[in-house]
């Protein structure tokens, strides 16, 4: 028996199995999800597997004026922010403090330095004086391309900013970094990569 698609063309089963063919080798769950939202998941199975406990830093606020449409209601109508943030995540893993920021660029090539503050540059440095292991986890947004970045190369970079570069070449995260590689569970695996920093 012969079946027409809707626009009258024939369905043949090579198409079918074409589809098919391509439907399996694609994995279209998660698609559009933020940097952000994906290390958050993972943080959720890193916990409810008991490997570690990281969570995202709340932004300390300051509410001035709130709305009351009804009783069991309120809407914050005006709010500042308390002071400066330092960085996005940090926790305990395998007995270290771990902290670190979670950054996205639509750059192809390079990772620029003004998506940093100094206080959190500063903020980083003094962690890693006292023993904590500090990074950055990068996505290359046009290549879907995440790297566990040492803060180290971070702080290079930072550093030497006022005669050198505004960025940070991609080719040197590639080489001195880590390509994280998405998985299911967790989404984005990081902390196999911080494994490999703490054997360094």
């Amino acid at each position: 028996m012969a079946i027409h698609y809707p626009n009258g063309g024939l369905f043949t089963t090579k198409n079918s199995a074409s589809k098919k063919s391509r439907a399996n080798n694609t994995i279209y769950g998660k698609r559009g999800m933020s940097l952000e939202d994906e290390i958050n998941e993972s943080n959720k199975y890193y916990l409810s597997a008991g490997i570690a406990v990281i969570h995202k830093k709340p932004t300390p606020i300051q509410i001035v004026d709130v709305y009351y449409p009804k009783r069991s209601a309120a809407v914050i109508k005006k709010a500042y922010f308390k002071q400066a943030s330092t960085t996005d995540y940090n926790g305990v893993y395998r007995g270290h403090y771990l902290d670190f920021e979670a950054k996205e660029t639509k750059n192809k090539t390079s990772f620029p330095l003004s998506n940093f503050h100094a206080h959190q540059i500063k903020h980083m440095k003094a962690c890693q004086d006292q023993a904590g292991i500090c990074f950055t986890i990068v996505k290359f947004v046009t290549t879907d391309q995440v790297f566990l970045m040492p803060a180290n190369i971070l702080f290079d970079y930072w550093d030497a900013q006022a005669t050198g570069r505004k960025s940070i070449p991609k080719a040197v995260i590639e080489r001195d970094g880590f390509e994280i590689d998405y998985a299911l569970r967790p989404r984005i695996p990081y902390l196999n990569y911080v494994d490999l920093l703490l054997e360094k």
